[in-house]
């Protein structure tokens, strides 16, 4: 016969108050035991489908933008699927075992085995061996870590302990540190986090996410808790419930509204669990190097350094400008507006009409590549003093666009390399040699654009404008979509 029985949590507080410290630890012990029998696992089969992409032509003037009738086979794009095995994709429980078979480095050396990846690189290696032991340090602490999405819920377990005993803001860090990777551009940092992030099992709760992307997110949560006393720690806590490990791609700051927000928000997000995985150009150090009233957001740095292990990637080659760029939509010069719409309407199909529509876009970029594939831009300016403003919103484009394997048409004044010849660091312009009354260059002087940011990112925007113009890229984009149509 099945009895159901419900328990007072007040009274029983009362009655674990008069036992010996023994039998009130086996009443605890107990008690979780209760918690969690009466929790059950639930998976949900979630279908997808995939949207119908639409190609766009903006100009840069009065940003008309060609629509193509949805029929059109070619507007259709989607991510290409992670690398797990049928076997993993429908395993709600992976155990130590079967995850330790696999790793990061041994699905590396698959990958040069199978002729995919360039072989060789001792720094690439290196870093991998970081990635590796956290991968194991994560697996056996998995519990500890609470990582597995179907477990006793959260809330649960913590509203339990936190009536028997008060817990210090510190004792719900993870016992494993993160990891926080830097660079030079093109040393292959997201694909070594990409390839840790996807051999870890699928009900884990784990996020991977461009940093920009995950600002923009914080913002909008912030927003929405408008009002509430501590609206950081309602976030942090929203943000740590859905994913306990964070993987952040291209960690930049760069906005002072983001850099007086992270100290707060990453100290609740530690205290939730959360290990961070991060990868970006800057050592730790020289994050916000310059911004306005840094020295509030100096102590993020030391609880970043804190809380992951610091590791560069040493290696000098840029394995993007390997690729070829025979086969671009690059063109140089002035007055290709024909030109640019003749090789839109090459890619599209002659049988197929677009008609302009005007197209806002507020600076989510995001949004905007999540329903289209392909953007032609036209005018692409030398960038340096006079607009500032927009070369940052052209570096988070590039950076948005090669994130969603997106593929670019565009007219530009320059190469990659030209557009941003006027923006350098601050220590680029000291080391500038001094101008004689013989080489005067005032004019392009005063076009120099002096920002460390903007000069640490060029060299990555450089670099993905490079391959993302090269045949092996926009082979990859065509098979992707064509893995849709079939």
């Amino acid at each position: 016969m099945n009895t159901a029985c419900s328990i007072n949590p007040d009274r029983s507080l009362k009655v674990l108050k008069n036992l010996s410290p023994e039998l009130k630890m086996r009443a605890i012990v107990g008690s979780i035991r209760i918690v969690r029998s009466a929790c059950t696992r639930s998976i949900n089969n979630y279908s997808s489908t995939f949207v119908r992409r639409r190609s766009h032509l903006i100009q840069i003037n009065s940003t008309p933008v060609y629509i193509l009738p949805h029929n059109a086979a070619i507007h259709r794009f989607s991510f290409r699927p992670r690398p797990f095995s049928a076997g993993a994709a429908t395993k709600v429980d992976a155990t130590v075992a079967e995850v330790n078979r696999g790793g990061p480095l041994v699905e590396y050396e698959r990958r040069i085995s199978a002729g995919e990846l360039f072989d060789g690189d001792a720094c690439q290696v290196g870093t991998l061996t970081e990635l590796q032991r956290l991968y194991d340090e994560i697996v056996v602490s998995a519990a500890a870590c609470r990582l597995d999405r179907y477990q006793v819920p959260e809330k649960t377990v913590r509203w339990f302990w936190s009536r028997l005993m008060p817990q210090s803001p510190q004792s719900s860090c993870s016992p494993v540190k993160g990891l926080y990777l830097y660079g030079g551009v093109g040393t292959g940092k997201t694909m070594l986090m990409d390839l840790f992030f996807d051999q870890l099992p699928c009900n884990w709760r784990k996020k991977r996410i461009h940093f920009h992307d995950f600002m923009l997110d914080v913002h909008g949560r912030l927003q929405k808790h408008k009002g509430v006393a501590d609206p950081l720690e309602v976030v942090a806590g929203e943000i740590s419930d859905e994913a306990i490990l964070l993987c952040l791609d291209e960690f930049m700051v760069t906005d002072v509204a983001d850099a007086l927000i992270l100290n707060r928000l990453f100290r609740h997000l530690y205290n939730n669990g959360v290990i961070l995985v991060a990868t970006s150009n800057r050592a730790p150090d020289n994050l916000y190097e310059g911004g306005l009233q840094r020295d509030l957001f100096l102590p993020f740095i030391a609880t970043l350094k804190e809380r992951c292990v610091v590791h560069e990637i040493g290696s000098a080659v840029d394995y993007r400008k390997l690729t070829s760029a025979e086969e671009g939509f690059y063109f140089i010069g002035k007055d290709l507006s024909s030109l640019l719409k003749q090789n839109f309407q090459q890619l599209i199909g002659e049988h197929v009409a677009a008609s302009p529509q005007l197209v806002e876009v507020v600076m989510d970029y995001f949004g905007l590549f999540k329903n289209f594939h392909t953007l032609a831009l036209e005018g692409i300016p030398k960038l340096g003093l006079h607009n500032r403003t927009a070369a940052y919103r052209f570096v988070t484009l590039v950076d948005v666009m090669y994130e969603n394997k997106a593929r670019l048409l565009c007219t530009a004044e320059g190469s990659p390399l030209e557009l941003f010849e006027n923006i350098v660091t601050v220590s680029d312009a000291q080391n500038m040699a001094p101008r004689t009354s013989s080489r005067s260059r005032r004019n392009d002087d005063s076009n120099l654009c002096v920002d460390n940011e903007l000069g640490f990112a060029k060299d990555r925007t450089i670099s993905r404008l490079t391959e993302m113009n090269s045949k092996e890229y926009l082979e990859q984009h065509a098979e992707e979509r064509q893995s849709i149509k079939a």
